[in-house]
């Protein structure tokens, strides 16, 4: 396969024939005709960085010649993987926590792979792109508005990108819902990132610095999950933007609970100052006149959050373990739920339809999120391919920051009493007339 013809072939897959790109990640003699194999460092070894890099290990064509962590137990069994898949031994860089910043300007890398503390990501980030790598990130992308137009300006600057394409991949079939108009006009989606976290917040194991952010700020923390599937469903970016927002929290008292409960009245979290509300709303609202009521919630016990979307012409709710939709006119009966299954399987999405990769050499992904997962998943497929063509992710750098500017400007509003908070503009316009996302 030539060059032109991939180009062809690729431009081909990313509208509908992902089954067959897959094999290019898995299939030797295909992997031949790449430009180059694509070398890629990681910044973060731990449970999402092991996981991130046990899937690098087992696409065909990608190198990994250089590892850094700050914990020896991660980079060493980092080291291992890599030399039992048969690579050679990467260069470690453990020198202390800005080591990134040496093995960013030392090695000659196409992309950094970062999955640190959320504090870490932006330096992370610039730091590679400063020095001509690109960057595939964990969520958020940035904690603060400078950070995030510094990531906006280093980009149109140095032509390399920084993106949260490590966060997973929105739903499409819901996405083809709408862009077939099944729904009508949207009007309001409604989500969050409801999940019980109390115990990881108190397990130094496991991410031994996810209770600081608790500890010193409150607002919206961790928008970037609902945001995958809101952004793309309300054209954010790519006709529509975000006009500003409002956001309040409950009082703060579940973890020191939870703290009294497992460890004693004595121990210092059982009084410690939480800044964090128990439970964050926040609504924003977008230029066009949509809505959006996005919730914050890892301190209460519950299950999983649920998602609701709102048009002229119906509604569609998911749930965990149910989903539900109504269609006026269409549904068998007046405001009467009926089950969704039938219309997720109508409107699925080529891009998921044909996406089939092969079984994984080695068996299961291993690392936090992997459950028992055995085949590339889709958002590392796409970031191959973007990476080979030198072209942005689906999530380029102006939707990655815009999702991320919702924890400082909830941060504001809820300091403010609930005031309404402007949200910038990181496209400086463009959003009016940039293509839609997954078109």
């Amino acid at each position: 396969m030539n060059y032109l013809d991939r180009r062809n072939f690729l431009k081909l897959s990313t509208l509908a024939l992902g089954g067959l790109s897959a094999g290019l990640l898995s299939n030797p003699s295909m992997a031949r005709g790449f430009k180059k194999n694509l070398r890629l460092g990681f910044v973060g070894i731990g449970g999402r960085g092991s996981y991130h890099l046990d899937t690098a290990l087992g696409i065909t064509g990608v190198e990994i010649p250089a590892i850094c962590d700050i914990d020896p137990k991660n980079l060493y069994r980092a080291k291992r993987w890599i030399e039992e898949s048969g690579q050679a031994s990467p260069k470690l860089y453990d020198k202390g926590p800005t080591d990134f910043i040496r093995m960013c300007e030392e090695e000659e890398l196409d992309a950094v792979i970062c999955a640190t503390p959320w504090d870490t990501h932006a330096p992370v980030c610039l730091a590679a792109m400063k020095n001509g790598k690109h960057a595939a990130c964990e969520v958020p992308l940035a904690q603060t508005l400078e950070e995030a137009w510094e990531l906006v300006e280093t980009f149109e600057k140095t032509g390399k990108w920084a993106s949260i394409v490590l966060g997973g991949f929105g739903d499409l079939t819901m996405l083809n819902m709408v862009r077939k108009g099944l729904l009508g006009d949207i009007l309001h989606a409604e989500s969050g990132y409801i999940h019980d976290l109390r115990m990881v917040k108190f397990n130094p194991e496991e991410e031994p610095w996810r209770l600081q952010p608790a500890i010193d700020k409150n607002g919206n923390l961790y928008p970037d999950h609902p945001m995958r599937n809101i952004m793309p469903l309300l054209d954010i970016n790519h006709g529509d933007r975000f006009d500003y927002l409002v956001s309040m929290s409950t009082k703060s008292g579940m973890l020191n609970e939870y703290a009294k409960a497992q460890y004693g009245e004595k121990h210092p979290y059982a009084t410690k100052k939480m800044a964090l509300g128990d439970y964050n709303a926040s609504l924003i609202r977008t230029i066009k006149g949509k809505m959006i009521t996005l919730n914050h919630d890892t301190h209460t016990p519950h299950p999983r959050e649920s998602f609701r979307l709102q048009g002229t012409k119906g509604i569609y709710l998911k749930e965990r373990e149910n989903q539900r939709i109504y269609i006026e006119g269409r549904s068998p009966e007046a405001h009467q739920w009926e089950p969704a299954a039938p219309y997720l399987e109508e409107y699925a999405h080529d891009i998921m339809k044909n996406y089939a990769p092969p079984e994984r050499k080695g068996g299961a992904i291993r690392g936090h999120g992997s459950g028992g997962i055995t085949q590339t998943p889709i958002n590392w497929h796409r970031l191959i391919l973007a990476l080979q063509e030198n072209k942005q992710p689906d999530w380029d750098v102006y939707d990655s920051v815009t999702s991320a500017a919702i924890i400082p400007l909830t941060g504001a509003s809820v300091a403010d009493k609930s005031r309404p908070v402007d949200f910038p503009d990181f496209t400086r316009g463009k959003w009016e007339t940039r293509a839609k996302l997954y078109s």
